[in-house]
């Protein structure tokens, strides 16, 4: 089972771009990846997520356009670039990896994940 590393958080001013980088200790070509995040006294939810070969990606409407999911599988890490951050973006933001054949219904959930980050914090000013 690979362990994953995200970095590349910060603390940014409104209108700023981030991206972060989710670094695995092993290979990720099996994976299903998704990026979540948790604010502060709210649930994780999800960010988005990408297909095993990169070739389809989802996201949840809150960032949709916004932010772009991406990987490289053969430098086992996944981004998520962020464009114009909003202060309501700002949280702990979570890599994650689940084994299957495909994103499906079940990849918009934190609890179909077994594999997990520690987070990076992302802080957006106003």
């Amino acid at each position: 089972q690979v362990q994953l590393k995200e970095s590349g958080g910060g603390l940014v001013q409104a209108g700023d771009s981030l991206r972060l980088s989710c670094v695995a200790s092993g290979q990720i070509s099996n994976y299903i990846m998704g990026w979540f995040r948790q604010a502060p006294g709210k649930e994780r939810e999800f960010v988005a997520a990408i297909a095993r070969s990169g070739s389809d990606t989802y996201y949840s409407d809150s960032v949709k356009g916004r932010f772009t999911i991406s990987r490289d599988n053969a430098k086992n890490t996944v981004y998520l670039q962020m464009n114009r951050l909003k202060p309501e973006h700002t949280a702990v933001y979570y890599c994650a990896a689940k084994t299957a054949p495909r994103v499906g219904t079940s990849g918009y959930y934190s609890k179909n994940y077994n594999i997990w980050g520690q987070g990076t914090q992302v802080t957006v000013s106003s």
